[in-house]
């Protein structure tokens, strides 16, 4: 199955109150996920998030420092890595790992208030489609909910 790249347009919401809903999300339906960053503080944030966004439930997740790798539904990491045979990559700094196309499906999420990350999230846009990767642009609305705006194909680069 080939990789869709989904841009998702924070506007209305952090990184730490949206991501963790998309987790919540991707664990319903059954899916195990790599939350990636280089900023080992953004990934203490994001595990901090996933701990207390909601006093309802529990998003299970670890990292490398929790040991058992391979049992965690959701792992933190600072490298490109697949430990837990995770379906879905969940970008958080714009990177662009070498293992992207192993995943089924990869979550880019960006901060629609700064103007750097938009205009980094373009850029990416424009090298995966010109590679053929599938893509779709997802923009937070003002309710929080989301809406895709746009897709792209996957072709034959």
């Amino acid at each position: 199955m080939p990789t869709t790249i989904s841009f998702y347009h924070l506007l209305s919401t952090s990184r730490e109150r949206a991501v963790p809903k998309l987790m919540e999300k991707a664990l319903g339906a059954g899916n195990r996920i790599i939350i990636l960053s280089s900023s080992e503080s953004q990934l203490k944030t994001m595990s901090d998030a996933l701990w207390s966004t909601d006093p309802a439930s529990f998003l299970p997740h670890g990292s490398q420092r929790d040991k058992h790798e391979k049992e965690q539904p959701i792992y933190l990491t600072l490298v490109d890595e697949n430990p837990n045979g995770a379906d879905i990559l969940c970008i958080l700094d714009g990177s662009s790992p070498a293992s992207l196309t192993s995943y089924a499906k990869v979550l880019d999420v960006f901060d629609g208030s700064n103007e750097d990350e938009v205009a980094a999230a373009r850029k990416r846009w424009a090298a995966y489609k010109a590679q053929g990767i599938a893509l779709q642009y997802v923009k937070q609305q003002p309710s929080g909910g989301w809406k895709v705006e746009m897709t792209s194909e996957a072709s034959a680069a």
